[in-house]
């Protein structure tokens, strides 16, 4: 059989695996710095402090699990819908190790204090040219692989994930720029307002794209597959694109409310944060709605309750965000616990969940299993990451707004009523619970470890599969 007859699922294969490896890790990593918060003997100094650690558990979240599960599921939908093999297995095999080279320099250098200081691009000149070679070298495979496509058309969800790669790449070069005084410090190459306004600009849109656009592309795929059914509405998702990708660009302001920012761009961020409710919201009714006359398999299928309740998180998330960016809202919920439980309603309901679903749908494909070694096991990893999520943003929400309004509680002759040391006391208990709902989820990533490790041992990996004869069109 030659190469041109089969796909390319070695690095599908690879990407897989390392989802599963990354997630623990970064979620580790997590119930580690939220036991710091309430136990503060458990700063190790210097490298395992708070202040180290917490840059380490975001990156390893959302860049090693989180980019690991994009490539994975980009590589496998964009050669399924093409009816192509990848354009290079070279570069492809330079983007799997290459990325995780990146991850590693990332765990090394954040514990030793080499960091830009900037959100979600803490990493330094050397390893930010390293990402940028494994980022063009991604695009090219990716949309190499849409050139050579067999059939003509392009099927949505290639459509989000070339939204992702194209616009993460442009997020990159802009926020990263910079100024190197030494192999592990450099100096950002804006200043002041504009160097928070670039930041921010790129912080949420690495939201906005690695977290949304990217992830979408997963559900408009995977959702439709597992379900058996098409997509509800094939323009709504046409549409749901278009606007998504336009309106997000500009709601980044909505970060630097009362900040030195002009008052005009905090609006403008605020009023597109708003418009991002209507294609936000459409995206989730048409996955939800793929489920019409299949509403019953919710019973039986876990990997479906995975996909669907990722998207009820989605839904929540993007009517909290916008929410949140209201400017009198925000006075309140700016910088409390609300804040980093609006940020895990996405990460772990939305993204997480959609991941883990994606992925116990390719690994038995990916080593010649008709499923996954324990259907049960999915469903108790279902109910664990449930459990965990919801234990968790609800007892920041409650932590959140009860800061918000101690900080700002005044007496009568204008004094503050509450100390800072009284707000971090009273959310002691809430701090609690979140740790609580985190070693719940890791438990259910361990699960899933044992689940996958049990479906692949002894099992033959399939690295290339043989591309249909019938196109798409015809089938």
């Amino acid at each position: 059989m030659s190469e041109q007859s089969t796909y390319n699922y070695r690095v599908v294969r690879q990407f897989s695996i390392m989802t599963v490896v990354w997630g623990i890790v970064g979620m580790l990593v997590g119930v580690i710095i939220a036991a710091q918060l309430i136990w503060p003997d458990l700063n190790f100094g210097p490298w395992f402090t708070y202040g180290r650690l917490r840059p380490l558990h975001t990156n390893a979240v959302i860049f090693a699990f989180g980019g690991c599960a994009l490539f994975a599921t980009s590589y496998y939908v964009v050669q399924r819908t093409c009816h192509a093999r990848l354009f290079s297995n070279a570069l492809a095999a330079f983007t799997f190790w290459g990325w995780q080279l990146v991850i590693v320099l990332a765990a090394v250098t954040l514990p030793l204090g080499f960091t830009s200081g900037k959100e979600y691009a803490e990493l330094e000149w050397p390893i930010d040219i390293l990402i940028t070679l494994v980022w063009v070298s991604y695009a090219v495979v990716f949309f190499g692989t849409i050139m050579k496509r067999k059939i003509p058309h392009i099927y949505v969800a290639n459509w989000f994930f070339g939204a992702f790669i194209i616009t993460v790449a442009v997020l990159h070069l802009v926020n990263s720029a910079a100024i190197p005084v030494s192999l592990t410090k450099s100096y950002s190459a804006y200043a002041g307002v504009q160097d928070a306004m670039i930041q921010w600009w790129y912080g949420h849109n690495a939201v906005g794209f690695f977290l949304t656009a990217g992830f979408l592309g997963i559900m408009y795929y995977f959702i439709p597959k597992q379900a058996g059914r098409p997509v509800y509405s094939y323009r709504l998702s046409v549409v749901h694109f278009w606007a998504l990708i336009f309106t997000y660009m500009w709601a980044g302001p909505h970060h630097l409310h009362y900040t030195a920012l002009p008052d005009w761009a905090q609006s403008i961020g605020m009023l597109f944060s708003l418009i991002l409710l209507a294609p936000s919201w459409g995206g989730m009714i048409n996955g939800i709605m793929t489920l019409s006359g299949a509403w019953h398999k919710l019973r039986s299928d876990p990997i479906l309750k995975f996909l669907i309740t990722s998207l009820s998180f989605y839904g929540m998330s993007t009517f909290e965000g916008p929410m949140m960016s209201i400017k009198t809202v925000n006075a309140l919920s700016h910088y409390t616990d609300w804040t980093i439980g609006h940020v895990h309603s996405g990460a772990l309901g939305w993204v997480a969940m959609v991941s883990i679903g994606a992925i116990y749908y390719l690994i038995p494909r990916l080593f010649g299993r008709i499923e996954m070694h324990s259907v049960k096991l999915i469903n108790v990893h279902f109910w664990a990451s449930t459990i965990g999520v919801v234990l968790y943003i609800s007892a920041l929400w409650i932590a959140g707004v009860m800061q918000g309004l101690m900080w700002r509680a005044v007496n009568a002759d204008g004094t503050l009523t509450y100390s800072f040391a009284e707000a971090v006391k009273a959310t002691y208990p809430y701090h609690m619970v979140r740790l609580l709902g985190g070693v719940i989820f890791l438990a259910g990533m361990l699960l899933m470890a044992y689940n996958v490790w049990k479906t692949i041992a002894g099992q033959r990996a399939v690295d290339d599969a043989k591309i249909p004869a019938v196109s798409l069109a015809h089938a």
